[in-house]
């Protein structure tokens, strides 16, 4: 017996699909922005706090790394908005064609796109 082969298929020899990188991301993005909420909480309580918190959260907020930040949760927000929405119509059986799932899942990385840019465009 060879021991240097796997005991079941390995995840090399798999093609990587569209939809399971999509699945994957979704689910990445919805913890992002479960993080993102409990910041948003700590900035509401900072500012409660009083001014000197309040200070030091406008210098930790105008840091580039912070508004990186931002932005990676912005496209978050809104890949997982609109493949949610996505995921919605599947489970009424709308769009499980193969065509209409990979058509879907440029939709939705070109709505990300440009509502990340619109939003950051107007900030």
């Amino acid at each position: 017996m060879n021991n240097n082969r796997p005991l079941s298929p390995h995840i090399s020899i798999h093609k990587k699909i569209l939809t399971a990188f999509f699945s994957i991301f979704h689910r990445i993005t919805g913890i992002g922005l479960s993080v993102g909420s409990i910041l948003i909480s700590l900035w509401i309580a900072l500012i409660a706090l009083g001014e000197e918190y309040f200070l030091l959260f406008q210098e930790i907020l105008s840091s580039f790394f912070f508004i990186l930040v931002l932005v990676l949760w912005t496209i978050g927000m809104f890949y997982h908005l609109f493949n949610g929405i996505r995921y919605l119509f599947w489970s009424f059986g709308y769009g499980l064609e193969l065509k209409t799932v990979y058509n879907t899942s440029y939709i939705v990385v070109i709505l990300t796109a440009l509502s990340t840019i619109i939003v950051w465009g107007i900030i």
